[in-house]
């Protein structure tokens, strides 16, 4: 398979899990469908030849969110700081750091360990703060204020 269909396949994928990301309807089956869809997405960027940190990182990251909307927050937290680890070591965008972080108090609050779902969002905030573009800064301020905090 060349580069281009597995980049193509990676990318309709991610589409493709964010259709179902989106439902509150989802059948059991649909949530399925959904894990399959982000994995596969991520198996298929990682196959492209060249590819970049951030990529690899944002299929961490869509993983991630999959896993803590369906309420895994072990494979949600893996996945979170995995992303976090390829953020830290440099070669990315300035607002994927806060991106790793919000999934990583994501995984912690979905877990029920709100106190570190806390640290994540307080260092994700901090960090959000200093992204220059408005738009990414936006993304990622719309994804924090959708953390869910203790009742």
């Amino acid at each position: 398979m060349s580069d281009i269909d597995h980049r193509r396949l990676g990318v309709d994928l991610y589409n493709a899990t964010w259709e179902l990301l989106g439902r509150d309807d989802r059948t059991a089956e649909e949530d399925d469908a959904m894990v399959s869809r982000a994995h596969a997405s991520f198996y298929h960027w990682g196959q492209v030849e060249g590819v970049r940190p951030e990529n690899v990182g944002r299929g961490h990251w869509l993983c991630s969110r999959v896993h803590a909307v369906l309420g895994q927050a072990d494979t949600a937290a893996h996945h979170a700081a995995r992303y976090v680890a390829i953020c830290r070591a440099g070669g990315v965008a300035d607002w994927d750091l806060a991106a790793a972080l919000e999934a990583s108090a994501r995984a912690a609050a979905v877990g029920g360990d709100f106190d570190a779902a806390e640290r994540f969002e307080t260092e994700a905030r901090e960090v959000c703060a200093t992204v220059t573009d408005a738009e990414d800064r936006e993304v990622v301020e719309a994804d924090l204020a959708s953390l869910p905090h203790r009742s």
